[in-house]
């Protein structure tokens, strides 16, 4: 087994024991849905990157995420300079660099995402408006996933195998979509 992946199946494996901790007294550990997305649809991005620009609404539909959502995070992508638009005709978005070179910890960063551990959201508040004994274990966890997450890249995750075969998943649902909808638009309208 690779290093990283043992990296990967040990830290699920703390963070989801730690988040259980955590949820039954308070804290939130989770990355929020913000985060998520952004890393979800450049995702997508990087798997269609050989296809020339990709358009939000097949990343949309691929990926179950609303246009309105995604606009708004590809307008932070955009200034993170992680993405650039290509207008007109067969127009979409395309990644600024090569999937290799761009990590997942920069995404979240670029969509003002946080990836704090702490209870106070980093305030040092914890606890009656005081820091608590284990604030800054917390603090250090939040700094370790944002490590681990610099260390990861599009093209780690496009070489994986598991997600090959869900974008192949994917890809068959969306052009099946895509040709029932072309078919349907044929039909003509009954008068009555």
């Amino acid at each position: 087994m690779r290093k990283g992946a043992v990296i990967l199946d040990y830290f699920n494996q703390v963070f989801d024991n730690r988040a259980s901790i955590y949820r039954d007294s308070g804290y939130d550990m989770r990355l929020t849905t913000k985060g998520r997305y952004a890393v979800t649809a450049m995702l997508d991005l990087a798997l269609h990157n050989s296809q020339g620009p990709v358009s939000l609404a097949d990343i949309s539909q691929r990926q179950a995420i609303s246009l309105s959502y995604l606009e708004q995070l590809f307008a932070k992508l955009r200034r993170g300079s992680l993405v650039h638009s290509v207008r007109g005709p067969g127009g979409g978005y395309e990644l600024d660099r090569e999937p290799g070179a761009i990590f997942i910890a920069e995404i979240i960063d670029a969509v003002n995402e946080s990836l704090d551990t702490t209870k106070c959201g980093g305030a040092g508040d914890c606890q009656g408006g005081e820091t608590c004994l284990t604030h800054h274990l917390w603090e250090d966890l939040s700094e370790q996933i944002h490590v681990f997450l610099e260390s990861i890249s599009l093209a780690d995750l496009v070489s994986k195998n598991e997600v090959k075969k869900i974008a192949e998943n994917q890809d068959r649902k969306h052009l099946l979509v895509n040709t029932i909808d072309r078919r349907v638009s044929r039909v003509p309208a009954l008068s009555l």
